[in-house]
């Protein structure tokens, strides 16, 4: 195998594997919060961007839509989100975040940003942006196919 073949597969696996363990630590902190990591995205998704048709938000937080029904229902059973119809089609059904909801997360999401800038912190604010701009070169060309 050749040398730029090895350091594909090498860049593959350290960024899997810092990926993983990041993902780890973070998913820590908000399954502490007695949400799993899918309901807090669900969650922040519907905080920071408002209201969201349920069809939607797989695609959002990369989740397949089978399983938004499941942790829809389940925030909804908390009390931290609503579903509404929308008045314009009747095929279309929205999430809103309740006020609880937003209480919630915004007693949580302050730690949850302060794990994830300290996980990050390891790096240079040029080290930080020269890794996004080197990620989104990977990353968006493989996302077209």
């Amino acid at each position: 195998m050749n040398s730029e073949v090895n350091q594909s597969l090498k860049l593959f696996i350290v960024l899997s594997r810092a990926y993983k363990a990041i993902n780890e630590q973070v998913n820590k902190a908000i399954q502490a919060n007695g949400l799993n990591p899918t309901e807090f995205a669900v969650l922040e998704l519907l905080y920071h961007k408002g209201q969201q048709p349920l069809q939607q938000i797989g695609g959002k937080i990369l989740l397949a839509s089978g399983s938004i029904t499941y942790v829809v229902d389940k925030l909804e059973q908390k009390g931290l989100l609503n579903r509404a119809a929308c008045p314009n089609d009747r095929r279309v059904t929205y999430a809103i975040i309740t006020d609880k909801g937003k209480e919630f997360i915004e007693a949580i999401f302050p730690e949850h940003e302060a794990r994830i800038h300290e996980l990050m912190d390891v790096l240079s604010e040029e080290e930080k942006a020269t890794a996004i701009e080197l990620l989104k070169k990977i990353g968006l060309p493989v996302a077209k196919y």
